[in-house]
């Protein structure tokens, strides 16, 4: 074990001299293998008379026959090198810029760290806050399902009790008509039965005619009574929650005054479709100088607002919102640089982003109905499938300032049918 822990020699111990103790100059080799200076050994040899002999190991010989080991002088000459005031300067430059890089690297992990943390502590405050959030909204709605339990219920045991009222009342006017009856029934038998043992000279005092009149009512209708809270209770309460949903789905209509030449407006304002006998302007590069586009009628600069849109077996269409200030009129590319947050569907069921360069989406099942969620203060703009309610996309830096609700039917192939776009007002309209 001590050996094991003695200090090993270096390279440059190992070519040192151990006449000069310095590196070997010109390194001759001995019969027993010991390098030595060969000016070194030479001195030394020289006062010494007859057989000369190995300064270290003693040994013998009986001439004076050095051999040079040239791998010993080239690796003198690398030590050597390497041991130079250059290299040496050299190797202190890289150490130094070795340690300044992974200092640099440390730090630059250990920022990654804290905003790795930074990020845990936000999704943790964020994912509390929407917990929150989720919660207070369906407490409304439980809240506003208990009361309308509570409110139909309520009228039920009010009806119920006014019917039990009016029937407990009648069968109480029965019960005194019925013994009315019977005392009259008792007396004229009594008359009856006096009547075979003697002469009845006259009737008793009996009211022939029942002095409680009792009219025949009609039969109670369960089936009626059973209707009015049997029906379609959730629809009914569905009906009176709408009014109350925040946002509650906004009933656009579309602006003629914003609808481009190729395109017709139902009389509602409700429906566009491209108009067949545009159809020749439309083909018109010349002419075709406007996208083929239209408004709503409303606009929004504040609040949460939603609304959706029917498209149907549509190939080709963009939805979204447009800033106010917008030159419609210019064939700009729909994307937030130039003041639109669309989503759009081309050939091939192709749907994207209006990003720049577009964002190409995967989408589960084409949706027929397109939900758009705008919230003014949060700057967001969001896609939804209206039938699953299914995000499909979102843009987190949405538009501040007056914008509309925008809408593009897109320039239809030829040969192929228009299909009209449609703004679906509650309770939903069919395409």
């Amino acid at each position: 074990m001590a050996s094991d822990n003695r200090k090993r020699p270096s390279l440059k111990e190992d070519l040192t001299c151990s006449i000069c103790y310095e590196l070997f100059t010109d390194p001759v080799m001995l019969a027993c293998m010991h390098h030595f200076c060969r000016a070194c050994i030479s001195t030394y040899w020289r006062g010494l008379r007859g057989f000369v002999s190995c300064p270290q190991c003693r040994r013998e010989f009986p001439n004076r026959q050095l051999l040079t080991n040239f791998l010993v002088s080239g690796m003198v000459d690398k030590v050597r090198a390497n041991s130079s005031e250059g290299y040496q300067k050299d190797l202190q430059n890289q150490l130094k810029d070795s340690l300044e890089s992974y200092h640099a690297k440390r730090e630059e992990y250990l920022n990654m760290i804290r905003q790795d943390k930074e990020k845990v502590d936000t999704i943790k405050r964020v994912g509390v806050e929407l917990q929150a959030r989720v919660q207070g909204e369906f407490q409304a709605l439980r809240d506003l399902l208990q009361q309308e339990e509570g409110e139909v219920l309520e009228e039920l045991r009010r009806e119920q009790a006014e019917v039990l009222e009016q029937a407990e009342q009648r069968l109480e006017q029965l019960r005194t008509a019925v013994q009315e009856a019977e005392e009259s029934v008792r007396v004229l038998q009594q008359a009856a039965d006096a009547m075979e043992t003697s002469v009845l000279v006259e009737l008793p005092e009996v009211n022939m005619r029942p002095s409680l009149q009792v009219e025949k009512e009609a039969e109670f209708d369960v089936k009626a009574f059973t209707a009015r809270y049997s029906g379609p209770l959730q629809y009914i309460t569905w009906r009176r929650m709408f009014k109350l949903l925040k946002p509650a789905p906004a009933p656009l209509t579309f602006d003629p005054e914003t609808a481009h030449p190729s395109l017709c407006l139902s009389r509602d304002k409700t429906s566009v479709v491209e108009c067949q006998e545009m159809l020749p302007y439309k083909r018109n590069p010349k002419r075709f100088t406007q996208c083929v586009n239209v408004l709503a009628a409303q606009c929004f600069l504040s609040g949460r607002h939603y609304w959706e849109v029917g498209v149907g077996g549509s190939t080709k269409w963009d939805l979204g919102v447009a800033m106010e200030v917008v030159d419609r009129r210019a064939r700009a590319k729909l994307s937030p640089e130039n003041g639109y947050w669309t989503l759009r569907l081309r050939e091939g069921g192709r749907y994207s982003a209006g990003t720049q360069p577009w964002t190409p989406l995967q989408v589960d099942a084409p949706p027929r109905f397109v939900g758009v969620f705008l919230d003014c203060e949060e700057r967001v703009v969001s896609f939804y499938n209206a039938e699953s309610m299914r995000l499909i996309y979102a843009f987190n830096h949405g538009p501040r300032g007056r914008v509309y609700p925008f809408f593009s039917t897109c320039v239809s192939e030829r040969g192929q049918k228009p299909h009209p776009i449609k703004l679906l007002h509650f309770p939903q309209d069919p395409l």
